[in-house]
This record gives structure tokens, sequence and C-alpha cells, in this order.
């Protein structure tokens, strides 16, 4: 779900030095930025289509140094401005950045600071999130950026309180976005913000897009890993977890799988994922239970029973938490985006990673399992659709720290209820 700004009164209030337009946007390209992401406020403020009805913004493109920059492709483009031209701007965009490996150009990084503390209106895209923590522009604020590098922006700076859920976050002065397509979400918001709705609408029109879209980016969340945690032996804890996630265990017996405390095994896991090991646990049950609404007929009971919740109150709580919406709810919805013909059951592909066969009467980890219902014949189902032991473990490691792993809100912001730019109502 996207976010509008709610950010506190003295950040929204901030003034543009003498020398800053509010009109002009200057957008910040590095080399290897990806063309696409980096189009985009280049099309929604750099074309004139006040015959629309969109009024107009001045568009400085600079580049964050020294040319030509290569893009996708092999591309070279040549910014016609260099960084001294972002000292106009009172919007500074950050399209994306090559690598979120890699650190930003310092030079760079005091041209957005400077602007920042200038009273400017810091934007950044995707990956141009990195750009923005780099400059200590993030620091004890929301912030999100695509699902897929959540987990390491959240490791890379751990003052930032990273919703990986979110569209895009507004906290007044800084604003960030997931993905591509998110990018023109926050995009129309910034119009919408200046020009009003009416304006956001035309433009919106204009892209053929939604002028707002609801939902986040859960819907596109998968098990994926990345590269700097896959090789970690901590992934072989994930992967037994994910195969025997119907059974009785709790994060002391992960501990005592990875030979550690409990207190080393928190330790670690965090520094890994950027995430608690319980919330990571619950996360990999949601996510369960989420595929086994989408391509089964189990009854929500059941649901709850063969993903290890103790009660289908327990999955309840933690499904609307997660996803927002009941199981039952979710179901629905799904069931109604898809024609009949295209729903299947495909217990094999959700059995793929975790253990679907819980035997009776075994409760589940650390109080949010329960007694296996039907467990008898989610195992018989397990033994005829059988899984490679490897294969398992190969799935079920893309879990540690990736953007399926996702806890809910409070595993990357912790306890911070009401921040600006997040869900309420947890």
């Amino acid at each position: 779900m996207s976010h509008d700004s709610t950010a506190a009164p003295d950040t929204a209030a901030r003034k543009l030095s003498g020398r800053r337009r509010k009109e002009i946007v200057a957008v910040l390209l590095f080399s290897g930025g990806p063309i696409f992401e980096s189009s985009i406020p280049l099309s929604v403020f750099g074309i004139d289509r006040q015959d629309a009805g969109v009024p107009r913004y001045r568009l400085l493109v600079c580049a964050g140094e020294d040319g030509p920059l290569r893009t996708t492709g092999g591309l070279e483009l040549t910014a016609p401005h260099g960084l001294e031209a972002i000292s106009r701007a009172g919007t500074v965009v950050v399209p994306a950045w090559r690598s979120i490996t890699s650190p930003p150009p310092e030079e760079a990084l005091d041209a957005l600071r400077r602007a920042h503390e200038e009273g400017a209106r810091i934007v950044g895209l995707c990956t141009g999130a990195f750009v923005l923590a780099a400059a200590g522009l993030l620091d004890g604020r929301p912030a999100t950026t695509h699902w897929m590098y959540a987990p390491t922006l959240a490791k890379r700076y751990p003052s930032v309180h990273v919703d990986p859920r979110e569209l895009f976050v507004d906290d007044g002065d800084v604003l960030t976005s997931a993905g591509t397509a998110a990018g023109i979400d926050l995009c129309l918001h910034i119009v919408r913000t200046d020009h009003g709705n009416e304006a956001a609408g035309a433009l919106a029109r204009r892209l053929v897009v939604p002028p707002r879209r609801s939902g986040g980016q859960e819907r596109y969340l998968d098990r994926s890993l990345p590269e700097e945690i896959g090789a970690d032996p901590l992934a072989e804890v994930v992967a037994w977890a994910l195969e025997h996630l119907h059974e009785q265990f709790d994060v002391e017996t992960l501990a005592a799988r990875a030979y550690m405390s409990r207190r080393t095994f928190d330790r670690r896991f965090r520094s890994l994922t950027g995430s608690a090991p319980l919330q990571w646990l619950i996360t990999q049950r949601v996510l369960q239970a989420q595929r086994l609404l989408e391509t089964s007929d189990y009854s929500v009971d059941e649901v709850a029973g063969r993903c290890g919740f103790r009660s289908p109150v327990a999955l309840r709580g933690h499904f609307r938490r997660q996803l927002g919406s009941s199981p039952a709810a979710y179901r629905a919805a799904y069931r109604a985006r898809r024609p009949q013909g295209e729903r299947q059951t495909d217990p094999e592909s959700v059995a793929a990673g975790s253990g679907l066969g819980a035997g009776p009467g075994q409760p589940g980890p650390g109080g949010i399992g329960q007694p296996g219902q039907g467990g008898h014949a989610a195992a018989a189902h397990h033994q005829d659709h059988p899984v490679p032991l490897q294969a398992r473990r190969t799935a079920a490691a893309s879990a540690v720290g990736a953007p399926g792993s996702l806890d809910h809100r409070d595993a990357y912001v912790g306890s911070r209820a009401g921040l600006p730019g997040q869900r309420s109502g947890t």
C-alpha cells in the first residue's frame, strides 16, 4: 500500500533557499544506471503537457560523475548539466543506482546533503534509496526500495526504518519508492502533492496508468536470495526450518541446530537478514498459508494446521497483519481475479521448500504452531510428490533475508508505531 505524506510539520514546512525554485526538478544520473528507471522522471517532469492540464516543470538532467554515462544495452549518455545545477532545484531525483554493494561518489552525496539542507525535496526511486541512505538522508526515517533489495538496505543502513511492503513512502522532504512501476506512482504522487488530483489524473491519462494503485509489494514477493547471503552456513538451518514448518520447534531449536546460543543466533540472523528469527518464521508460515489458499481447496482451519499455526485464530491474526486481509477474503479476491479454468491445485509446488505433512498432535513453534489437522493426508501428499532434498534446500535457503522472507513491519522497523509513510492498523 502506498502512503501519502504524513510528515511531521517541521519537515513539511521547510522552505527553499533563495536560489532554489520549486518548479525546477533535477534528475541525477550515474553511469551503469538502468535506462528504464532513469527515464521515468525525465518523462514525467521533462515533457510539456500543459495542453492536457498538467502544470509544467523545468527539468535539469545532471551527471553525478564524469561522463559519458553508460547505461542499459551499452548506450552512452551525455548529461547537459553537472552537479552544480542541483543548486537551483527544488526537487532532486535519484532514479537508480548501479550497484547496491558499491558506494556512490562522495561529490554527489555532498550535493544531495546541501540540497536537503537548503530545503530541497529529495527523491530516491528504486535503488536510488541506497544513494539517499549513503548520504545519511534516510537516518531515522521510514523508507522503501525494491523488495529484492530491502533486506540489504536494512542490513547496510540499520538506522533506516525500511518498510519493504510499500510502493512508495513520503516522509515530507525525503521520498522513496519501490521498483520501476512504483517510480511512476511516486512521481504521480509528487505532481498530486504540488498541483492536486486533477493535474495528477490528467498526467496519468497521458501515461495510460492508474492515477493511484492500491496494495503494496506483497503480491510480488518471492523467495530469491541476495548473493551475499546465499553461501552462509545459516542457510542450512533455514532450509531445515522451511522443510519442517508444520513441526514443533522454536527459535531455540534453530539456534541449537546452528550450534549457537539463542543470543548469538539472534544476532547472527539479524546481521544477515535485517529481521528477527521469530518474525521470519511467522512470515514463512503466512507465505505458506498464502500459497495454500491460492492453490488448494483446504479450509482455513486446515490451512492453519498445515502451516504450523496453533489455531485458525493465530493464522488470521498474523495473516491480517502481513497482508491486510483475512485468509478467507484473500482467497475470495484471488479467485475473483483468476478465471475458473486457470485455477489448479498444485500440491507439489506448494510442498516444495516446506514439509506440509504435520503428524497428529504436533504443535508448532514457540506458541505459533498447532496440532496438525489432517496431518496424515498431508504426509501422504508429501510422499506422493517427493521433492529432492537438495532442491528443497536450494529453494528454501533462498528465503534467508530475501523478499519472500519479509516479516511484517516490526521485522524492519521495530516497534515504532505510526511512522510517516507506514501502514497502520497491525
